[in-house]
């Protein structure tokens, strides 16, 4: 697997001043930072984020604990079971990307929300209550406190992109992000034979706005640079950050969603945990007026989609992204 392993490749932003609500002077020093990191690699390095080092040492235990079930005790939260909430464990190969089955295992997870909920109530896809495995009960409220940290994180890191678009430190959180879509997966990677091309999660962007990743020290992620892929390894307190494809439409393509895969050639089983938040199921997301035409330089998108072309909320564009995910899953329960 081609690219360079050096950490340094990726910036490292210590995101501490926007948690902390700082004067103008350090959070505006912060968003600077971003600003470079998203236009020039769409990834970065998360430091000073507050995430107890304890809470993702138990959740990365209990989720290796669930991962060695036997595969019938895994089944019994299949995400079939989800209905159209589309929660619950998906099998080695059960997920594509760009068509091909990945070579990993995993547990999607969102906002845990009550049966008579409205948007439960009203059968909104992506919506409801979660699935957690009855042999793994300590699972269920680590992943709920995770859920909440990463929110109050994601939401500070996004007051800094905010900032450095010239917005108001708050535009999103009043705004796309006063009731985000929240989305969280639990990912084991088995390693990936040599010699082989069978990758963990093929090149992909993300859907939404952002997503903060927690990895173990496997490595194995990659992101694609103007030098050609290059690695993301782990890097011990830190969280990586990147951009997705809703920031990237609405900055007129001046952020860029950047493509990413991973390959587990580290001979052991890898742990994930990315975490995206992302604008309101109904929302849409137009350019901001002064960014349409920002980012229109001429380079196409690897998947060779306009962005700008979208029609539709941001729960329609998911949608489509996840249907092409879960092919079946969506025959057995949208159609």
């Amino acid at each position: 697997m081609a690219g360079t392993s050096d950490p340094g490749a990726l910036p490292v932003i210590d995101v501490g001043p926007l948690l902390s609500h700082a004067p103008a002077g350090p959070a505006g020093a912060v968003a600077a930072q971003i600003q470079a990191a998203c236009r020039e690699r769409g990834f970065f390095y998360v430091t000073g984020h507050g995430l107890p080092g304890e809470l993702l040492n138990q959740l990365a235990d209990a989720s290796a604990e669930f991962f060695a079930l036997p595969l019938a005790d895994k089944l019994e939260i299949d995400m079939e079971r989800g209905g159209r909430a589309w929660r619950g464990y998906f099998p080695v190969g059960g997920e594509l990307t760009s068509g091909r089955p990945d070579l990993k295992e995993g547990l999607y997870f969102g906002t845990e929300l009550p049966g008579d909920d409205p948007r439960v109530l009203a059968g909104l896809p992506l919506h409801g209550g979660n699935l957690f495995p009855r042999q793994v009960p300590r699972l269920r409220p680590l992943v709920l406190a995770y859920l909440d940290e990463l929110t109050r994180l994601g939401q500070a890191v996004l007051t800094g992109v905010a900032l450095s678009l010239g917005l108001d430190a708050g535009y999103f959180a009043r705004g796309y992000t006063a009731d985000p879509t929240i989305l969280f997966r639990i990912f084991h990677y088995p390693p990936s034979p040599p010699r082989t091309e069978d990758w963990g999660v093929g090149e992909h962007t993300d859907y939404g706005l952002l997503t903060l990743l927690a990895q173990d020290d496997s490595g194995g992620l990659q992101i694609a640079a103007p030098e050609g892929w290059v690695d993301a390894p782990p890097i011990p307190g830190t969280l990586v950050c990147n951009i997705g494809d809703m920031l990237d439409r609405l900055t007129g393509g001046w952020y860029r969603s950047t493509p990413h895969r991973v390959r587990n050639l580290s001979g052991h089983g890898r742990l994930s945990f990315p975490f995206f938040l992302d604008p309101g199921f109904a929302a849409e997301v137009p350019p901001l007026p002064d960014r349409a035409a920002a980012g229109d330089d001429g380079r196409r998108r690897w998947d060779g989609q306009d962005l700008r072309a979208f029609t539709g909320s941001y729960g329609d564009y998911l949608l489509g992204k996840v249907s092409r995910v879960f092919p079946q899953l969506r025959r057995d329960v949208l159609d």
